[in-house]
């Protein structure tokens, strides 16, 4: 079988652009390319071929005609009897984010959808890919680190450098991003196999404590789907940018792409230099979940993020939807299962970081509360239930606007409440001898042959009837009342047999995130109905949420309020009047909708409890805490 070769280079650098040159050995007569319009783990087409330049084609060393027949696909006039032809692209790569191609003087980081044509009937071949480093005199002392296998690289070394790697077709090609640049690395073992993180960016960090909790949470989630045995890959590599402002990660088969803000990294004590130019260290996974102290909210947030793309490795990787069995990157592959897949991952990348001592039972509970407070503030919740969410992500979730808390429910946040009720049912229902664990278990076992994407797939009732099995009894009417429906998780009466105690309060501000106790008497506080938006000549109002004192007095998303009472509003002005005063009172508001200046009376409603916490309830009797603590924190 004749192998697809590729070569890549940061052209040009300082105009962002990629050269790729594709080469094709005994092409067919009309021989057709095409590019991905989406890439897998984020459910949106992003017609990834707007971004090629130039397209140029030879056969032989003779130049044929590259016509492009549809938005995504050319066809080459090879003609008979050609043994090779090649097409070089330009690609323009300007995308700071982990979807697709970024390129500059200070680094260079590809996704293999935005950037590699597949040759069309022969994306199962063998492929090939050369990178080469830039000609350009700033990028001195760039490397490479990826997990595409390498055949010839220079310098050798754990993340590889320039040279020659392999993919066994066009589907792996795609599933190993890349990133050159001069990043730190940071080095662990988890499971028996050799984990890095590659950080991109201007930063410094706590280096050993970044090493032990990520060994930490990686152990966690390897025993849970393995035990004692090793994981399904030969190393993991976390890609990550640190930048100013960001937050997102796209899951592989061995590796991550992160994004986040640089001080979402955990801060280095006084005086001990660490992050870039410091010497690699190696941390063992034997060194344990020994931090000092829970993590501020932003190095939790990080921390989580990393445990939600390692989780992924299993449900999404390998644990797949028949929709995705296998990917069909030239159109939407819609399914009813992403609350199941992005759902059950988000609960547990928090279950993961209580479970292996990176967090504290308060602090996992503080983002349980966070999380059940953005249901709450949703009112789509009660519109859209989680199947249809799932299936519409590729036109709603991903493309969200002013109406979306009116209409929408997330997947992720919904679906990761719903993963905790049917875990709690599936220990309720067994004695507490079977769990949520087990059904990821069985379906690994199941499905577990699909990281090639050859399998069969999780089909749509799946995850439904696995629930079951390992029940021992009907779960339909949960999946119709949570998941086919729009009913809420009834937390506080699963939770209560597990000595935890779920408290409902009204949010003290339209930025109020929850998890904590709020200010006293916020009861007593007028509501408008809306989310802020940030501006400098007003009030901007983002969202007016259905139902609300602001939509009942004719004010709308985009309006900016530029008075209250006669006196200039800002976002801060307006919160303060609005704090200020009871339910019932009247506010009288001067507002910009467009450029036309408009006049409204508002009267302030009663707030809605909706923010959540949680707490431990110390007077439950003993079983209830021998279960918390057999669930929370793995202890009998």
């Amino acid at each position: 079988m004749t192998t697809i070769r590729y070569r890549i280079t940061p052209k040009n650098p300082r105009a962002h652009l990629f050269e790729v040159e594709l080469s094709i050995e005994r092409p067919a007569r009309q021989q057709q390319l095409w590019l991905p319009v989406w890439i897998p783990g984020s459910y949106l087409v992003r017609e990834f071929a707007r971004h090629i330049v130039t397209l140029t084609a030879v056969a032989d060393g003779a130049p044929i005609a590259a016509d492009k027949i549809d938005k995504h696909t050319w066809q080459l006039e090879t003609g008979e009897g050609v043994n090779i032809v090649v097409v070089t692209t330009t690609v323009y790569a300007w995308d700071l984010s982990v979807r697709a191609a970024h390129l500059d003087q200070t680094h260079a980081f590809f996704n293999g959808p935005s950037v590699f044509l597949a040759v069309k009937g022969r994306e199962q071949q063998p492929c090939e890919l050369v990178i080469e480093p830039p000609s350009d005199e700033s990028c001195k002392g760039w490397r490479v680190a990826t997990t595409l296998p390498a055949v010839d690289v220079r310098p050798t070394g754990p993340t590889g450098g320039f040279g020659r790697f392999r993919a066994a077709d066009y589907d792996e090609l795609c599933d190993h991003p890349v990133e050159m640049g001069t990043f730190d690395l940071v080095e662990f073992n988890a499971g028996g196999v050799p984990h890095q993180m590659a950080i991109t960016g201007r930063v410094r960090f706590d280096r050993e404590r970044l090493q032990r909790d990520l060994a930490a949470i990686c152990n966690e989630q390897i025993r849970m789907f393995h035990g004692a045995g090793k994981p399904p890959f030969a190393r993991y590599l976390f890609l990550t940018m640190a930048v100013g402002e960001g937050y997102g990660g796209l899951e592989h088969r061995s590796s991550t792409a992160l994004i986040c803000k640089r001080d979402d990294l955990p801060r280095p004590s006084p005086g001990v230099s660490n992050g870039n130019g410091s010497a690699m260290t190696t941390t063992s996974a034997a060194a344990g979940p020994a931090t000092p102290s829970d993590p501020n909210d932003s190095y939790r947030s990080f921390l989580g993020l990393c445990s939600h793309e390692y989780f992924h490795l299993w449900n999404v990787k390998r644990i797949k939807p028949a929709a995705f069995s296998p990917y069909d990157l030239s159109r939407e592959n819609p399914t009813r299962l992403l609350w199941a897949f992005e759902g059950i991952t988000s609960y547990y990348d928090d279950l993961a970081l209580v479970r292996s001592g990176v967090i504290s039972v308060e602090s996992w509970l503080d983002l349980l509360g966070r999380t059940t407070t953005k249901v709450l503030r949703a009112g789509g919740r009660k519109k859209q239930s989680l199947a249809e969410s799932s299936y519409d992500s590729w036109i709603k979730y991903y493309r969200q606007d002013e109406n979306t808390p009116n209409s929408q429910v997330s997947y992720y946040t919904k679906g990761s409440l719903v993963a905790l009720a049917l875990d709690i049912t599936l220990r309720s229902a067994t004695d507490d001898a079977r769990s949520l664990d087990d059904v990821m278990r069985l379906l690994l076992a199941r499905y577990g042959d699909n990281a090639n994407g050859r399998g069969a797939g999780v089909p749509e009732d799946g995850v439904e009837r696995a629930a079951a099995e390992v029940a021992g009894v009907d779960l339909k009417p949960f999946f119709d009342e949570y998941v086919r429906g729009v009913n809420d998780v009834p937390l506080g009466g699963l939770l209560e047999p597990f000595g935890l105690r779920l408290h409902l309060r009204p949010v003290d501000s339209d930025s109020d995130p929850g998890g904590k106790p709020g200010k006293k008497d916020a009861e007593k506080r007028g509501s408008l109905g809306i989310t802020a938006g940030v501006g400098d000549d007003g009030a901007h109002l983002a969202h007016v949420h259905d139902g609300g004192a602001a939509q009942k007095a004719g004010l709308s998303a985009g309006d900016v309020v530029v008075a209250v009472d006669g006196l200039r509003a800002s976002r801060g002005m307006l919160a303060r009047h609005v704090g200020e005063r009871p339910p019932g009172e009247r506010l009288h508001l001067h507002v910009f909708r467009r450029d036309e200046l408009h006049e409204f009376d508002v009267v302030l409603q009663a707030p809605e409890p909706e923010a959540a916490w949680f707490s431990v309830d110390d007077a439950a009797p003993p079983e209830a805490r021998a279960r918390r603590t057999a669930w929370l924190l793995r202890k009998s």
